[in-house]
């Protein structure tokens, strides 16, 4: 199981049957991913452009991220602004590598066809007591692996309830009093990750990780991130069908939309909508349902 290059197998089939609400850290010990995606093979990406450059962030807090042009020549990465902006301090993030490294492709098709969710592997590579995105949260529960240095992770309890997409996205509802609070009353949990352990960190949990000032040396963690399924996914699964039935491929006119009309345009669109619900064989479903959650794409959730 793939998983269990992140987790331990014992909490592996835990999240199998129930998934975790609760940040927690798990000794995973040395495996495959260690040997074959390292720090070291993950800092040569500075300097071998084989990122594509709309898959590099250069971020330095407080600041927002760079505009690409600071680290690119002609739409290409420049390793050598790369690598001085490290140097100066910057975190690179290198973002969908399951499309760049044939290992990690397989790692996370694995993940997908584990728990039907998709996901996506990210790099951050942090220069030691520097940090890179300040306080925020996430729209999908995330496994950190550190694979060199050590990262600290103040984490404070979800602020919004389970955020999914475009709904309580951290920089969507963000308020200005939200960093001072936090900083005032303190995390609720803080963790020093170190290599060899992974972190898994539900969604929604506010998190302001950093590499401690007094480190020796830069931090390189991996972001996998799992778009867990809900029942709204499942309710999207049930009206995918509806463009088989011609009573949903008839044109609208336009004063329709615009005119009165649509008040009635509603609500016969829901009658024929419940009709569809009503009349659909669940047992159906059950294989195009399966076959979605195995091939939908990292952003489609």
């Amino acid at each position: 199981m793939s998983l269990s290059l992140l987790l331990p197998e014992s909490a592996v089939t835990g999240l199998l049957t129930s998934w975790a609400d609760e940040p927690r850290v798990y000794e995973r010990g040395r495996t495959a991913l260690d040997a074959t995606v390292t720090a070291a093979l993950l800092d040569d990406y500075i300097d071998t452009g084989c990122v594509p450059a709309n898959e590099i962030t250069v971020v330095k807090a407080p600041h927002p991220s760079l505009n690409p042009l600071a680290f690119t020549t002609e739409g290409r990465t420049d390793p050598v602004r790369l690598r001085a902006l490290h140097r100066a301090g910057h975190t690179i993030r290198l973002g969908n590598l399951q499309r760049v490294i044939p290992y990690l492709t397989a790692v996370s098709r694995d993940i997908q066809r584990e728990t039907g969710y998709s996901n996506y592997v990210h790099a951050f590579l942090t220069p030691p007591g520097q940090q890179g995105l300040r306080h925020h949260w996430d729209q999908q529960l995330a496994v950190i692996v550190q694979l060199s240095g050590v990262k600290r992770w103040p984490l404070w309890h979800p602020p919004a309830d389970a955020p999914m997409r475009a709904y309580n996205e951290s920089w969507r509802v963000w308020r200005e009093d939200y960093i001072p609070a936090w900083d005032a009353a303190g995390p609720d949990i803080e963790i020093d990750l170190r290599p060899g352990q992974s972190l898994l960190l539900p969604r929604g949990w506010v998190h302001n990780p950093h590499v401690p000032d007094n480190a020796d040396e830069g931090s390189v963690h991996l972001t996998l991130a799992l778009r867990e399924r809900t029942p709204l996914w499942l309710a999207e699964q049930f009206v995918a069908g509806v463009i088989e039935d011609p009573a949903f491929r008839r044109i609208v006119p336009p004063a329709h939309i615009t005119g009165p009309n649509l008040t009635e345009r509603l609500r016969e669109t829901r009658t024929e909508l419940i009709h569809h619900l009503r009349t659909l064989d669940v047992d159906t479903l059950v294989p195009d349902v399966r076959h979605a959650s195995m091939t939908e794409l990292e952003y489609t959730t």
